[in-house]
């Protein structure tokens, strides 16, 4: 399918993100491959995961954008999205040959937020389960997804805390821009639902 011109520049800006990204990780000094990996893995998975995010309140804009519908565009992102920030940490524990970086660290609270992309994983796994499960918990998996936001929130405190590649002002610039345009995304799409609600009780 051929995508619309809106469609093309889109994606163009999408795939100058991830090159962008790519570019700043390969081009800082490094001893270790399976770091970089591991480095790539976070970041283009927040990348598609936020993304994902931002897309929300535009569904009939991305169906226009790019020819195809919303959903499909959406989990596309989403699934990159689940992928790469599994890889982030099996590639660190099969570095490190050490699981523990699969294990949420709760106390004290600064080494909490340090470690948050590990419970961050997990909420993770929980939010895309709340899809899987909609048809058996209709009234209560948004909320379920939602913890996706919550997930984001860990992953970029966990970056800004602790990542590498979060020292480069391209990357820290980049990437905070991206969770402020998540939670402006958020904001919008409850926006959009009151107003939907209200014009439903207008015209009952």
């Amino acid at each position: 399918m051929t995508l619309p011109r809106a469609g093309v520049l889109l994606a163009t800006v999408v795939l100058a993100l991830y090159a962008i990204t790519a570019a700043v990780v390969l081009t800082t000094p490094y001893e270790d491959p399976i770091h970089v990996i591991a480095r790539l893995a976070a970041l283009w998975g927040f990348l598609a995961l936020a993304i994902a995010a931002i897309l929300t309140p535009f569904l009939r804009e991305i169906m226009k954008v790019f020819g195809r519908p919303f959903l499909a565009v959406h989990h596309t992102f989403a699934a990159i999205g689940l992928l790469l920030p599994t890889l982030h940490p099996v590639t660190l524990a099969i570095g490190a040959m050490n699981p523990a970086v699969f294990v949420p660290v709760f106390s004290p609270w600064g080494r909490f937020w340090a470690l948050a992309g590990r419970p961050a994983l997990y909420l993770l796994y929980i939010a895309f389960a709340g899809v899987l499960l909609r048809k058996y918990i209709p009234k209560y998996w948004r909320w379920v997804h939602g913890l996706m936001y919550v997930a984001l929130l860990f992953a970029i405190v966990h970056g800004n805390l602790l990542g590498d590649d979060f020292r480069d002002p391209i990357i820290w610039a980049l990437f905070n821009t991206l969770f402020v345009l998540v939670v402006a995304a958020f904001v919008l799409k409850r926006w959009q639902k009151l107003q939907k609600e209200r014009a439903s009780g207008r015209r009952a």
